[in-house]
């Protein structure tokens, strides 16, 4: 075990938050994994994977443990349908556009979202009308306390809306290690009716869309919103969209009829969260060096030297002035530490 000691973790978050980690180690295999578990030098650990769905707040007095497993593996194909086994540090994006190279289908609408495979299945990632529940089979999962290896399948990760039971009762008690997809290989069922997808294929002269189409796409819509981490430290989407009763939306529609939503059940009704920041008056605005950006409210960012606390306390005003010209809360999507 390379154990460093005061080790700065701003090349590890995606917002670029110069914090220190009291103690860091980077592993490469589950055994090396299962090593740092079991010693009894540091009880208190911190699990860290692609640092881009956390806003941290203060420096960490904890052994941090950076998950860096790599690998893509075919378990089983047929002539529709293909399984792959894929490492927990996997960049999801590469991940991405592999499976495009490969012409396997099913995750072309979550291009270009931040972050690695192994944090995925925590949040149930999903863009434009697609989840990560979709397309999941199963993941492994090393069990903190007994260390040993867990299968979770779909039913067991209790997926929902950007949850699933590693945000609750599971939080903080596993590791995941590889996560499970199983992918077209033909005769792909392309989604391109959410959001702006079938407007930028025809903008791009595309009238038989393919995965790669419907990638391109959804990175052009993604790159002219959201800003690049490695130009201006952001964890993309740092609010929840929230869903409301029927009840409520009537309410909202009485001061504004035209309030972007999207219907999900007989009485439940999601309303786009960057609409109301927008409409509460912070796109675009900036507090020092933490900020909204400017083309996409929904995105809190760094403009440089903002520490986690002042970007939470930025996140705390929004929330106040949306509950109170909406009447509507909204919540961070993002883990706050």
């Amino acid at each position: 075990m390379n154990i460093q000691q005061d080790i700065s973790l701003k090349p590890y978050n995606t917002f670029g938050i110069d914090v220190k980690a009291a103690h860091f180690v980077s592993v490469s295999s589950e055994a090396s994994l299962i090593e740092v578990l079991s010693s009894e030098e540091f009880p208190d650990r911190f699990i860290l994977g692609g640092g881009s769905n956390m806003l941290l707040t203060k420096d960490i007095d904890k052994l941090v443990i950076h998950v860096n497993l790599k690998g893509i593996t075919v378990i089983d194909e047929n002539d529709d349908y293909v399984t792959l086994k894929v490492s927990a540090g996997e960049n999801w994006h590469q991940f991405v556009l592999w499976c495009i190279d490969h012409n396997y289908g099913g995750i072309e609408n979550l291009s270009l979202i931040p972050g690695n495979v192994g944090t995925a299945p925590i949040q149930n990632i999903g863009a434009y009308g697609v989840e990560l529940k979709d397309v999941f089979v199963n993941c492994e999962a090393i069990n903190i306390e007994s260390k040993n290896k867990e299968l979770f399948d779909l039913s067991a990760c209790e997926f929902g809306y950007r949850d699933s039971i590693f945000k609750r009762k599971a939080k903080g008690k596993y590791i995941i290690t590889s996560v499970t997809f199983r992918l077209t290989k033909k005769d792909h069922k392309l989604n391109i009716s959410y959001g702006a997808i079938e407007a930028k294929l025809n903008e791009q002269g595309v009238n038989e869309p393919t995965i790669k189409a419907v990638s391109d796409a959804v990175i052009s819509i993604r790159q002219s919103k959201l800003p690049d981490p490695a130009v201006l430290g952001n964890s993309g989407s740092f609010f929840k969209n929230p869903v409301i009763d029927k009840q409520a939306f009537e309410k909202l529609k009485e001061t504004y009829p035209k309030a972007p939503h999207y219907v999900l059940g007989e009485n439940e009704i999601k309303v786009p969260a960057g609409w109301l920041i927008e409409t509460a008056g912070f796109k675009g605005k900036r507090y020092g060096d933490a900020g909204v950006h400017k083309n996409q409210a929904l995105v809190l960012v760094n403009h440089g030297d903002a520490s986690g606390a002042e970007i939470w306390q930025l996140a705390q005003r929004i929330r106040q002035k949306v509950k109170k010209c909406f009447g509507i809360d909204i919540e961070a999507e993002v883990n706050v530490l």
